[in-house]
């Protein structure tokens, strides 16, 4: 293992380091151990105090427990790195894996529903994850009761992969310990999270963000209005992917949340070829996601900085300071009002979310954290 990776796991597990902060840090300075040096001076610039960084101890047990598993590491900005992952602004820095990797370079769709689904509903899910795998699809899910199982249960062996909130050697739900064992054998198990991580409920959106930010497409099968299938459904539409959804019974609470998807302009899905011919369209728009530009390069060992270096103004700090407030607001909006560039107000709110005085949300906004 080199001094690098090292450091990055140790960036990715220090105090108001998040992806976005991540992704900035790595592209001001070029390497993890310039940036882990450069923290302490920015979180003083932003006016606060200096973020705690990882113990070095803390990130050896992790690096244990992960060959323990028989895992592997996959940072933003390695060549294997997922493509279409890797445009989320706020795509994972780091993937915990197990299993075929390989299965990331087919055309992925998502399956999402209902975990109280009904029979006919995994019935068709099932179904249909068999049938997009036979036509050299894999099938991306949660793993969760219902429809996650159901699609993972139709392409295991072949091509699924499943995405969980706590850590890899944590079985989540319970009954599905032998499923997500022999997915992490003949599948692809991916997490964000560190070996031994209980998921909690704060987890399962940035789990989902990965299952919408994999996929060319996202499936949704039964779900209600106000489900994590929906905010996966909405994921997917922010990021410029399309959204399919299988029609229900009006009469039926968990349809409710699919036909308003078809109502608001997803695409209906009946079968297989419904599915099929909605990814063949994303390719047309894309046409070549090998071809679109990566993040960061392969190796940051020694990299010089690949951002240019601007610095700010007292003056500059209150301003953007006054135009936040506690309500998220579009990044845009405060390069717009504040007149700054967008790199001297990318750096100022680097230095503000180190100092723990904003937070980043979806979408690219931004709030205070009403300190």
């Amino acid at each position: 293992m080199s001094q690098e990776v090292f450091d990055r796991l140790r960036l990715i597990r220090s105090e108001n380091i998040g992806p976005v902060t991540y992704r900035h840090l790595m592209g001001r300075f070029g390497s993890a151990a310039r940036a882990l040096a450069a923290i302490p001076e920015l979180a003083a610039r932003g006016g606060g105090r200096s973020p705690r960084l990882s113990d070095a101890q803390q990130i050896h047990s992790e690096i244990a427990a992960i060959r323990k598993l028989g895992a592997r590491m996959l940072f933003l900005g390695d060549s294997a790195y997922p493509g279409l992952l890797g445009e989320l602004g706020n795509a994972p820095p780091l993937l915990l894996w197990q299993g075929r990797l390989e299965l990331i370079e087919r055309p992925m769709v998502a399956m999402v529903g209902a975990r109280n689904a009904s029979a006919a509903a995994c019935r068709f899910a099932q179904n249909l994850a068999n049938d997009l795998v036979e036509a050299g699809v894999s099938v991306v899910s949660g793993l969760a009761k219902g429809i996650d199982t159901a699609a993972h249960r139709g392409s295991i062996g072949k091509a699924t992969i499943a995405v969980i909130a706590g850590g890899l050697d944590i079985f989540y739900p319970p009954e599905n310990e032998e499923m997500q064992t022999e997915i992490a054998q003949r599948g692809l198990l991916l997490a964000e999270q560190s070996p031994g991580t209980e998921p909690r409920a704060r987890h399962f959106p940035y789990r989902n963000r990965i299952i919408a930010g994999l996929a060319r497409g996202t499936v949704v099968i039964e779900a209600a209005p106000r489900s994590g299938s929906l905010i996966t459904a909405r994921l997917a539409a922010e990021a410029g992917r399309q959204v399919m959804a299988v029609p229900g019974s009006p009469l039926d609470p968990r349809s409710r949340g699919c036909n308003l998807l078809i109502r608001e302009g997803a695409t209906l899905v009946q079968s297989v070829d419904d599915v099929l011919e909605m990814i063949r369209h994303f390719d047309d728009r894309v046409e070549d996601v090998d071809a679109l530009p990566q993040p960061f390069e392969n190796d940051f060992q020694g990299s010089e900085p690949v951002v240019e270096n601007v610095e700010n103004t007292g003056d500059q700090y209150d301003s953007v300071w006054n135009l936040l407030s506690n309500t998220p607001v579009a990044v845009d909006e405060i390069v717009r009002q504040s007149g700054m560039t967008l790199a001297q107000l990318q750096l100022l709110l680097l230095e503000f979310e180190l100092a723990g005085k904003i937070t980043r949300h979806a979408g690219g906004k931004i709030s205070r954290n009403g300190i």
